[in-house]
């Protein structure tokens, strides 16, 4: 009876992370507590908040540290036509990661489909902090713990900030904390063969160039290979182009430039780019509580290869 039991208990345990055509989602697709307060508490319980850190990408903030285990990087354009990222660590989290820079008031409606993260940024405007101390996240500039920062001494500030990501959290979380609604498994059939896709913002862009010998997306950055300061090349197993809404927002930066506003809520086209090849899809998300669904035209489940997924964020004409 007992091996009987534990037979049922595997299978069920089984079941509820991969689907009948052998894809696993995140876990936005079982069933969830029923009110955002249950949720939180039983995200504190297992420990499944991610740590999100906004990182700076300006050429003189290159090479990165520590992006490479990530689990997820965002590229939101920011003021002058410049861009940003977010990268999200959830599977493991690296000794050091940055450079950290400020955050952006479209961060807020993204990090909503996480349950209470860790966000980890250098600060943002004075009207702004009242937003993000309001928001359900656990905010962590330098100025609340200043023990899990440290200045570099090879770059000039604000190019030099760095985060220790142990001093905010004691390990990682684990993929529970990644309710982004992304699955992963087989590609579904179709698409068309590509090598490369450039996504450009007015004084940014990214080129993403397939790599049979990696079996992965190799990613440049204004024209340059990007690699870690530890030598690697940065690599993605999914990219996501997704075309979203981009508007002005009530925010400027000290020169005058207006913020953009990303908006992640409502639904769209996308490319996704797995395995040499390109596929479009379309893209829904309900309420800023919901993670992102991805469909291939027919309506099927878009899965993404295992490994990094990174989502650059372009502005639907």
């Amino acid at each position: 009876m007992a091996g009987l039991l534990a037979a049922v208990l595997a299978a069920s345990l089984a079941a509820g992370c991969t689907t009948p055509d052998g894809a696993r989602d995140d876990g936005r697709g079982q069933e969830q507590p029923s009110s955002p307060g249950e949720r939180e508490s039983e995200s504190r319980k297992n420990g499944a908040s991610p740590l999100v850190v906004k990182i700076d990408n300006v050429r003189a903030a290159r090479p990165h540290t520590g992006l490479n285990a990530a689990d997820i990087v965002y590229v939101e354009e920011v003021e002058g036509g410049l861009s940003r990222l977010m990268a999200v660590y959830a599977q493991k989290l690296p000794k050091v990661v940055g450079p950290v820079r400020s955050a952006r008031e479209s961060d807020l409606e993204l990090l909503r489909q996480f349950d209470r993260p860790t966000l980890a940024f250098s600060g943002a405007q004075s009207k702004l902090m009242p937003l993000i101390n309001k928001a359900p996240l656990r905010a962590e500039p330098p100025g609340k713990a200043s023990d899990a920062y440290f200045r570099g001494s090879k770059r000039p500030s604000p190019h030099n900030l760095y985060l220790r990501p142990h001093k905010l959290m004691p390990s990682a979380p684990g993929t529970d904390a990644l309710t982004t609604g992304f699955r992963f498994g087989a590609a579904p059939a179709g698409g068309k063969a590509e090598t490369s896709r450039t996504v450009r913002y007015k004084l940014a862009q990214f080129t993403f160039t397939w790599s049979g010998s990696h079996d992965r997306w190799l990613v440049a950055m204004d024209g340059k290979a990007a690699k870690t300061t530890d030598g690697k090349r940065v690599t993605a197993g999914t990219v996501v182009v997704q075309y979203v809404k981009v508007r002005r927002s009530t925010f400027h930066d000290s020169l005058g430039n207006n913020t953009p506003y990303t908006q992640t809520v409502g639904s769209g086209k996308a490319k996704v780019l797995r395995d040499g090849r390109s596929y479009d899809v379309n893209w829904e998300r309900p309420k800023d509580t919901d993670g992102t669904r991805f469909t291939t035209r027919d309506g099927k489940p878009m899965n993404f290869q295992h490994g990094q997924v990174w989502v650059v964020f372009a502005k639907a004409y």
